[in-house]
């Protein structure tokens, strides 16, 4: 890490600089280094950056390396389409000779199949089994380098396994990779179940979308359902957090992230998801260790910050107005920083990481709780989730912590009782229509299409039964040559004798009247979005089976969906803590630049 942090920051000078190391007089023309030029260089910066001369010039030297094999590579592949890979081998696979520091380079074309590099590598450093990795995941050895992400320059790790070790590690990546698909498979399944229910059937579990203050937002169905399945993802992602299975977690935070760019920007600034699915990604980054993905992590928090000004307004007045503080919600801006403080360190930014530690360490000196006033609310009956919660809203007074709580049990209560009238109400509807000869399926349907409107509802189901009775209107096919032979087009003399009962003459007379062209309001609807009615009351619901997997896969995934509203804001600060340390210890190694 303090490594990583001395190159970022010489990259920067010669950036600044515009020092290119890469060629004369600090690369002769056979591409050794200018030895007095590097030597100049080190000396001139070591006082700045307030480290030893030869460490610069050591790290001056890999960063020299690095670009002329970069501007090399560059040429060839332009040239040739021949990238230039570099090999993170295991400890003790360098070729003969070779020297312990010097980087290790694989010349390919990436149009090939993975296992022809594997099968490369292992002969030309003596290596029987092993596997490649890049930005954290296996390359499968059955697929193309540049379908599965490897450009020219790529880092690739190779992991050498024994024999058994091998076999076994292939047993279960294997199993790995089959149950991440299949978890990914069945979230998405199982939310694209909820999405398509509206909440008639009074036993049926189904899902809402809300605002801030819990109002249901009203929202196209096919956005509906992305920001559904969006949330799905990012609530199994959360719960794969709390377990520690970040890789997992960070492939159903990635899915949530697809499904939100389905989503308008107005939708988005209404909700505080998007920002905080952002964090979570990062905070996986960071777990993992993905050092690759640094720039990824750079323009996600940038999202989440934007996304925030956006939600919460600027000093959160608009948080402030609509939940009367903003305490709570101050954990992610710790988060935020924290993770903006580590990013700028990695990248060589000092100045900029300790800028942010200090905004961090002011939040959590805030949001800290008391262990003795923890302990008395929860001796009061009150949960640790709602007594953390309760102190960091009220900034830590425990008499209003206990109003506070109180008060959001009675608007959850609230919320909850209008839900289920809401619901019941809409059964009641849907069984009045229900009751006039339409299909339950299809009352619900016009009641979804209509929001809710019953005289709405009802004209959508009537015009749907026209439309369907046009349909399978028995015409005949005579009275249709006769109105063709007569130079009249084939729609336009099927609608008329649909309107006239089949009456050949009162057809010729209609369209004679309009001029062999019919008015709109004479037109049969458009086709009905609803689906034609059940013939049989066995096609009025699924099979059993059916209706049975389908209600064990929702139930699984809504136990990944925390019964409390505000549960990622229920954050320990244990993590964060640590990472604190880390960062102070880290930066009180260097001094400002």
């Amino acid at each position: 890490m303090a490594d990583q942090n001395l190159e970022s920051k010489l990259k920067q000078r010669l950036k600044q600089e515009k020092i290119q190391l890469w060629i004369p007089p600090y690369t002769e023309e056979d591409n050794r280094p200018g030895a007095r030029h590097m030597q100049d260089l080190a000396e001139r910066f070591a006082p700045l950056l307030c480290v030893e001369a030869l460490q610069v010039e050591s790290a001056l030297e890999g960063i020299r390396v690095q670009a002329v094999i970069r501007w090399r590579g560059n040429q060839t592949f332009r040239e040739t389409s021949v990238a230039s890979v570099e090999l993170l081998l295991p400890r003790g696979a360098k070729k003969t000779n070779q020297d312990p520091k010097t980087k290790n380079y694989l010349e390919t074309r990436l149009d090939v199949l993975a296992q022809e590099v594997v099968d490369r590598i292992g002969e030309e450093y003596g290596l029987k089994y092993i596997k490649l990795i890049l930005n954290g995941k296996t390359l499968s050895a059955d697929q193309r380098l540049d379908v599965q992400s490897v450009r020219n320059h790529s880092k690739v790790m190779v992991l050498k396994v024994s024999d058994t070790e091998w076999k076994q590690q292939q047993s279960e990546e294997e199993e790995k990779t089959k149950s991440q698909s299949e978890s990914l498979q069945r979230t998405e399944k199982g939310f694209q179940i909820l999405s398509e229910r509206d909440g008639s059937e009074d036993t049926s579990p189904f899902l809402e979308i809300a605002d801030q203050r819990g109002n249901p937002l009203n929202i196209p169905h096919q956005e509906k359902k992305a920001l559904i399945l969006a949330m799905g993802f990012h609530e199994k992602g959360r719960s794969l957090m709390k377990k520690k299975q970040f890789d997992n977690a960070l492939s159903h935070l990635l899915q949530a992230d697809q499904q939100f760019s389905k989503c308008g920007s107005a939708l988005l600034s209404s909700v505080d998801n998007f920002a905080v699915l952002q964090l979570d990604i990062v905070w996986s980054y960071r777990a993992l260790e993905a050092l690759s993905c640094l720039e990824d992590g750079k323009l996600r928090l940038l999202r989440a910050e934007d996304a925030f000004l956006k939600v919460y307004g600027e000093q959160q007045q608009r948080l402030r107005m609509i939940k009367g503080n903003s305490g709570r919600e101050e954990v992610l801006f710790l988060r935020l920083y924290l993770l903006q403080s580590l990013l700028s360190y990695l990248d060589g930014n000092d100045a900029q990481a300790r800028q942010q530690l200090s905004k961090v360490e002011v939040l959590f000196a805030r949001l800290s709780l008391d262990s003795e006033k923890m302990s008395q609310l929860v001796s009061l009956g009150f949960s640790e989730r709602e007594a953390r919660l309760g102190l960091r809203a009220t900034q830590g007074d425990i008499q209003e912590a206990v109003t506070h709580i109180t008060s959001q049990r009675e608007e959850r209560e609230e919320l909850q009782q209008r839900e289920r009238q809401r619901r019941r109400r809409r059964s009641e509807v849907v069984s009045t229509l229900t009751e006039l000869g339409f299909s339950r399926r299809d009352a619900s349907k016009a009641l979804q299409l209509a929001d809710g409107d019953v005289d709405a509802a009802y004209q959508i189901l009537l015009d749907s039964k026209a439309a369907e009775s046009n349909n399978n209107s028995e015409l005949s096919p005579e009275a249709a040559d006769q109105l063709l032979y007569m130079g009249f087009e084939r729609s336009v003399s099927e609608t008329a004798l649909a309107l006239t009962g089949g009456n050949v003459q009162e057809a010729i007379q209609l369209l004679l009247d309009h001029q062999g062209v019919l008015p709109p309001d004479m037109m049969p609807p458009p086709p009905s979005p609803l689906s034609p009615p059940s013939s049989s009351p066995d096609e009025e619901e699924p099979s059993t089976s059916s209706s049975t997997a389908d209600s064990e896969l929702v139930s699984e995934v809504l136990e990944d969906l925390s019964r409390h509203e505000e549960d990622y804001l229920d954050l320990t600060l244990e993590e964060e803590n640590e990472l604190i340390q880390t960062m102070k210890r880290y930066l009180s190694r260097t001094h400002p630049v």
